[in-house]
């Protein structure tokens, strides 16, 4: 099975646990069979290869959330990184041309493409390998996935098929509604569109050469900041007479709110947490390290995070992204590729940052003009190699760079440092990659 992940977004619904370089699914709660955490991109991931081991698994997403599919899924999963936002169609042309030209896939053979933070169970990715197959067999140019609607939504388009069957053509496509108008197309058998479809890999190729000038996967690259932007739905499927649509009834949620978010959660409480007796349908979240007490409260989310503190009702959260926009502040949490780092204190002149880097990674070797830097080892082994010369560390040592001074740092284990950044103007732009010298490779 070859399948493209779409991973958009930023961060606003689910503020305070994501930020515009940690979207919804890169948050960890949902509980594994071991007691650990993991999020939807790795829940997804995971059932994708427990039905198809041998799945070719791509994301198609921005360059900010690289990092982080790196350091949750490692480095196998293939990842069409998209050089700025240019909507659904461009991404997943990039995304077809990469299949094409990188991982060599036929043009005959299937591709299905789904976003990557459904709350699905197992027969849903069984359901996309027959949509896949259909794909590949029948006629039609488009096969989609039509969601069995449990109530009359405002939130989706719908599919109108032809027929009840199970795969059926399909009749029309209508914008997302009123509840009202909801009600009258799901009596006549309407679907919900969840954006899951299935074609051959030479049909987009043939399609995005048809609306969009390029050679190959690189040159479509170099060109996709002038692409205007514009959505496979437009684009392609109000346009291809050919489409039949798969029905799928089993669970299918959309955890795009905290409300919805939250009726997912296993327990109430995730992290330090006391709820008493007198609360009802409340629910925490909590990433710091301090303990988060609730007493009476009803129909309410907690959740507390480097990032700020929301305490809402379950309904208004839904109403969150306005007061969201108008927060601006410095990010306080990211995954990177090596490991994580959290802010810890920010001062006129200062930052403090706590970074984690898993064994066996390290930074890029890199400079700053603008400011110092120390590092304290309070966890760990690894190796530091400043202006060329390479040394070894472990806790409790202390390491400084002055502005301007090429520097990295390698964990030998998992790795834990105090980060003290200093200097009149502190900034994420204030770093240039560098080559680290061949005698300490």
């Amino acid at each position: 099975m070859n399948i493209v992940l779409l991973s958009g977004g930023s961060g606003k619904r689910l503020w305070p646990l994501s930020n515009d370089t940690r979207s919804k699914q890169f948050i960890k709660i949902f509980k594994t069979a071991e007691g650990s955490y993991e999020s939807m991109v790795q829940r997804v991931y995971r059932q994708i290869l427990s039905v198809d081991a041998s799945a070719t698994v791509t994301i198609a997403t921005s360059k900010s959330q690289v990092s982080a599919i790196h350091n949750q899924l490692g480095t196998d999963v293939g990842i069409s990184v998209e050089p700025c936002r240019r909507d659904t169609f461009p991404a997943i042309a990039l995304a077809a041309a990469y299949l094409h030209d990188v991982h060599k896939i036929s043009e005959e053979e299937s591709v299905v493409v789904c976003p990557v933070d459904p709350y699905v169970e197992q027969d849903y990715f069984e359901a996309l390998s027959s949509l896949g197959r259909r794909a590949a067999e029948c006629s039609a140019n488009l096969v989609l996935m039509g969601i069995e609607p449990t109530y009359p939504s405002a939130k989706y388009g719908y599919i109108i098929p032809e027929d009840k069957e199970n795969i059926s053509q399909v009749s029309v496509f209508k914008e997302k509604p009123d509840e009202e108008t909801a009600k009258s197309y799901i009596a006549k058998g309407a679907l919900w569109n969840g954006g899951v479809f299935a074609f051959r890999l030479g049909y987009v190729l043939k399609r995005a050469h048809e609306l969009i000038d390029f050679r190959d996967y690189r040159d479509l690259y170099d060109k996709y900041e002038t692409l205007t932007k514009i959505s496979f739905d437009y684009a392609v499927v109000e346009h291809e007479p050919q489409i039949e649509v798969m029905r799928f009834g089993g669970m299918w949620k959309d955890m795009g709110t905290w409300n919805t978010l939250t009726e997912a959660m296993e327990s109430p409480a995730i992290g330090k947490a006391i709820l008493n007796d007198a609360c009802d349908n409340v629910h925490v979240v909590n990433e710091l390290d301090v303990p988060v007490l609730c007493m009476g409260l009803k129909d309410v989310v907690v959740s507390a995070s480097p990032e700020g503190i929301l305490v809402s009702d379950k309904t208004q959260s839904s109403y969150i992204k306005p007061f969201v926009d108008d927060i601006d502040q410095q990010i306080m949490f990211a995954e990177k590729s090596w490991g994580s780092f959290r802010v810890i204190d920010i001062e006129e002149g200062s930052m403090t940052i706590k970074v984690t880097l898993n064994a066996g990674h390290r930074m890029n070797y890199h400079s700053h003009e603008r400011r110092d830097e120390v590092w304290t080892v309070i966890a760990g082994k690894g190796r530091t190699i400043i202006d060329g010369v390479e040394r070894s560390v472990t806790v409790g040592d202390v390491v400084s760079m002055k502005a301007g001074t090429p520097h990295t740092i390698i964990a030998d284990t998992a790795l834990q440092v105090i980060e003290v950044q200093i200097g009149l103007e502190i900034s994420a732009g204030d770093k240039k990659k560098l080559n680290i010298p061949s005698q300490v490779r």
